[in-house]
């Protein structure tokens, strides 16, 4: 009697791990609430196994738990015990989408949205709700639900900075710090220059002085994306709440999503005499400490562009 059980068990085992093998690469999407007779139905319409029944049986039989929905990449020959074994371990396959540094709202919306593989509708997200980051993803999954991941990445992110504030930040709440952060991001892509950046617009908001920053002229007008051509005189001269020629102060919101680096730049920015900088053609800029050595500075800037030709 006892061979007898063994052989049972032994017999069971072996279909359980060759019976209904994958006779194709495959892709099975297991829907969320999906029951395991439901997902065994799935796998067999996709070739991933002979007999969804069987299945089914078996891994009753083998004590099956839990299964996970998700988007499964199944490959040819995988044993029906295998495909279980993902079930039960989410092994789904991952899909990623990346907001880089300083990338607009409405530039994160239009990816989200642009991604077949996510569902439902969202509208654009706050600026600078977003945490610069690469996040993965699952065929089927809302929208939604990735923005909510996002949103919660910088509020983890924001309060662990936060809590290591120097004194000689000028900012006073977090919506001071995101929309300094935001500048700061927009300005420079020398990742050494952030907190020397941060310290120029410390001193220019205790001094009273005009932030001047270009890229809060550009914002009213395309949101945070590309102005793909020259500032206008008349777009500098606009008056609104984020132009930062035409007002003291900061703008009344971010004007893109900063990453943590600008965002702890600004909480600790450099102790610095400078009130002035511009561009050197390679990403980073020349400081100075007065108009005059400022305006020496733009000369050399604009005598390099003119012997490029652009000017």
């Amino acid at each position: 009697m006892r061979k007898l059980v063994l052989a049972v068990g032994v017999a069971l085992s072996l279909a359980a791990c060759s019976a209904g093998s994958a006779g194709k690469d495959t892709t099975v999407i297991i829907p969320q609430g999906a029951s395991l007779t439901k997902a065994a139905e799935l796998l067999e319409e996709a070739g991933a196994i002979d007999d969804a029944g069987a299945f089914v049986r078996n891994a009753k039989i083998f004590g099956g738990g839990a299964i996970h929905p998700g988007e499964y990449e199944i490959k040819k020959g995988t044993s029906a015990r295998t495909i279980m074994t993902m079930l039960e371990e989410g092994k789904t396959k991952q899909r990623f989408v990346m907001v880089p540094q300083g990338m607009p709202s409405i530039l994160v919306y239009e990816k989200l949205m642009a991604e077949p593989k996510l569902t439902g509708t969202i509208a654009v997200p706050a600026e600078g709700s977003i945490l610069p980051d690469t996040y993965s993803f699952q065929a089927g999954e809302s929208r939604a639900s990735v923005v909510k991941r996002m949103q919660s990445a910088m509020d983890k992110a924001f309060a662990e900075l936060w809590a290591k504030k120097s004194p000689s930040s000028v900012v006073k709440n977090r919506n001071e710090a995101m929309t300094l952060a935001s500048i700061v991001e927009k300005e420079t892509g020398k990742a050494e220059e952030r907190k020397t950046v941060a310290g120029v617009y410390s001193n220019r908001l205790t001094q009273g002085i005009k932030l001047q920053a270009d890229p809060t002229i550009i914002y009213p007008i395309t949101k945070g994306k590309p102005l793909g051509r020259r500032i206008l005189r008349s777009e500098i001269d606009a008056v609104n709440d984020y132009n930062t020629y035409a007002m003291t102060g900061l703008p009344k919101g971010p004007i893109a999503n900063p990453g943590k680096a600008s965002i702890e730049a600004v909480l600790n920015p450099a102790k610095t005499d400078y009130i002035y900088f511009v561009a050197r053609g390679d990403g980073g800029h020349i400081f100075a400490k007065t108009l005059d050595e400022h305006n020496a500075n733009v000369e050399k800037w604009y005598e390099i562009r003119r012997q490029r030709g652009e000017m």
